[in-house]
């Protein structure tokens, strides 16, 4: 077994069960792409076992803390076994569900999506990419289901010196799925949307612009970066049970043609006239500011952009990006009206997100009540010891 040994004074995260040891952490040892490494400390006591990742910056991810835990097949069975299970005791009104969280459920770099009878994966890490028979096996025995569907094609695989690998590992099917999500239906392309085909964390922020809109009675919605249409539909959903069904109408703009073209779709399949709901391919903030040159108005925006800070050395650029777009939502969004706004970016953190919306609103000239904060779906698992699984944040702001 090989070794690797640490800095002094570098394990106290480790000692914390946080699974990540940095390049700069390690005072000597390797191994090959996703060998199991002893991680030891600067004095020669066992803190850990370990893939290690010789072309990332995540030096080497943490297993398991427990010096007589074997790292065999036996371990990543139990491991998936224990991740797919845990999902029977969150709330997840959906037949697509996130089942393996990486970090969070014990099996770094490896996400695992089910969209009804069809597992998709992602490998992310040089350790689970080395245990990739095994975890495939191990992931169709858990579910009892035949198909699975490879999306390791994102940044973080590139970043652990990994070509990108898509295709059916286990079984074949279709690729346009559609999942069930509270009352509605709502199609994805597991070959070709984003991350595994579609955005499984916003799930609850859904079922809350649907209630939003049915609470307020609002009229006219924005959706921005609207990707294939769920806040549009949720939006629409919430208009038709307060009676608004005929009046409603939601704009939703993305830079995507075929994501629009779903979206479109998404909207027909749930029972929406064609007419209730607008569809642009442009630019979201060009699009804004002609809004406001215009003089339109909305009583409802979603911002839901994509991730402008992957990490924290990204964040004072991300953190004028979101300001930005924040601002410019702000002057659009009608007295009393609700603003949804999000970052999926990890270099953001909480904290700083709710001072850039604030910002946003005072150079706006705006104030509001913050009626709730949100988060990703709880099978997108934050745990205790990976406060980074905490990548998901949202504010609902009502305007005074």
């Amino acid at each position: 077994m090989k070794i690797i040994r640490l800095r002094e004074g570098k394990e106290r995260s480790l000692l914390r069960h946080h699974p990540w040891i940095f390049d700069s952490a390690i005072a000597k040892g390797g191994g090959d792409p996703g060998e199991t490494v002893r991680v030891e400390s600067h004095d020669g006591k066992f803190l850990g076992w370990a893939g290690f990742s010789p072309s990332s910056k995540i030096r080497a991810r943490v297993w398991s803390f427990d010096e007589a835990q074997r790292i065999d097949a036996a371990f990543f069975i139990a491991a998936i076994a224990a991740s797919v299970s845990a999902r029977v005791r969150f709330d997840v009104q959906s037949d697509g569900v996130r089942l393996v969280h990486g970090e969070s459920d014990g099996l770094p770099g490896l996400i695992v999506d089910r969209y009804g009878d069809t597992l998709v994966a992602q490998f992310l890490f040089a350790g689970a990419e080395r245990w990739k028979p095994v975890i495939v096996q191990a992931l169709l025995d858990a579910t009892g289901l035949t198909k699975l569907y490879e999306r390791s094609d994102t940044g973080p695989r590139a970043l652990e010196g990994l070509q990108p690998s898509t295709g059916w590992l286990a079984g074949e099917g279709a690729t346009e799925l559609v999942i069930q999500e509270h009352d509605w239906q709502l199609g994805l392309d597991i070959a070709e949307g984003h991350k595994t085909g579609f955005y499984l964390d916003q799930r609850d922020s859904r079922r809350k612009m649907a209630e939003a809109a049915q609470r307020l009675g609002l009229l006219n919605v924005l959706n921005c970066f609207c990707y294939t249409g769920g806040f549009t539909v949720a939006a629409l959903s919430g208009m038709r049970a307060a009676g608004n069904g005929a009046t409603g109408h939601v704009t939703s703009i993305d830079s995507s043609g075929p994501a629009l073209q779903r979206a479109a779709a998404n909207v027909a399949r749930n029972g929406f006239a064609a007419e209730s709901a607008t569809f642009m391919d442009a630019d979201v903030n060009a699009s804004l500011r002609q809004f406001i040159e215009a003089g339109r108005t909305f009583d409802g925006i979603v911002l839901d952009p994509p991730k402008y800070a992957p990490t924290v050395a990204h964040a004072e650029r991300a953190a004028r990006a979101y300001k930005d777009i924040n601002r410019l939502a702000f002057k659009l969004l009608a007295p009393g009206g609700v603003l949804f706004t999000y970052s999926c970016s990890g270099g953001i953190s909480p904290d700083l997100f709710h001072k850039i919306v604030a910002s946003a609103g005072s150079d706006a000239g705006v104030d509001g009540f913050i009626t709730e904060r949100l988060g990703g779906a709880p099978d997108h698992a934050m745990t205790l010891n990976f406060p980074e699984g905490e990548y998901l944040k949202g504010l609902v702001v009502v305007r005074k």
